[in-house]
């Protein structure tokens, strides 16, 4: 396929398609047009399984492989305008790369990402994906997303795309004074999406919604 033509999509990943998708993320909540306009222009067909490209682009979780999914597209803006609400972070961590989209919408709003994943065929299949739609600001690493990656903090801005019991510490550590981290928290059907701010007084957590993530687990595979 023209690479131009599998970048836009055709039918159910057409731009028309991506426009629907922006009108329910509004009626949904979102306000920040500039997250929005990256969602846009992204192209979420391309992160997911090949069968399941069509679909990409409904408000729906989609499996990406090895048990992993990726987030609906409310989750991805939800989360992402959260963090840069107090103001758009130049150093961002993001904790489970997954299929790279989040990293992706990310990458088109701060200047450096440094993310992390524990599942290996998963970061390389990001990394080549990403490298190949032109990302370069992007640095990846092949670890266990509760230790964060301390070599590039503190961070001002922090994404947990799956969900601990409880935050780790080693991520509240690599917090910068100011920064935010967005994380949900908790078990099956009891997460709650939260956001850390690093105040000059100290850690100020702010329970936002009910979420559903798959679970932060330890290790590499």
């Amino acid at each position: 396929m023209n690479q131009r033509l599998e970048l836009e999509g055709s039918g159910m990943t057409s731009r028309r398609t991506r426009l629907r998708m922006l009108d329910r993320l509004r009626a949904q909540g979102i306000r920040n047009e500039a997250i929005l306009e990256v969602m846009l222009n992204t192209p979420r067909h391309l992160f997911v399984e090949t069968g399941f490209a069509e679909r990409a682009y409904e408000d729906t979780a989609l499996p990406i492989g090895q048990g992993q999914t990726i987030s609906q597209p409310y989750s991805v803006a939800r989360m992402t305008e959260l963090l840069l609400e107090y103001g758009r972070p130049d150093n961002v961590l993001e904790v489970g790369t997954g299929c790279g989209y989040q990293t992706a919408v990310l990458a088109s709003l701060v200047k450096k990402v440094s993310t992390v994943e524990r599942i290996l065929p998963l970061q390389q299949r990001a990394k080549d994906l990403l490298w190949s739609l032109k990302y370069r600001n992007i640095r990846f690493k092949h670890s266990d997303g509760g230790w964060g990656w301390p070599e590039y903090g503190p961070y001002d801005g922090i994404l947990v795309t799956a969900a601990p019991a409880e935050i780790p510490e080693a991520l509240l550590k690599q917090l910068a004074r100011g920064g935010v981290m967005i994380i949900p928290v908790g078990a099956g059907r009891e997460q709650i999406l939260q956001r850390v701010v690093h105040e000059e007084q100290g850690l100020v957590v702010e329970s936002i919604e009910h979420a559903t993530f798959v679970p932060l687990l330890a290790g590499v595979i």
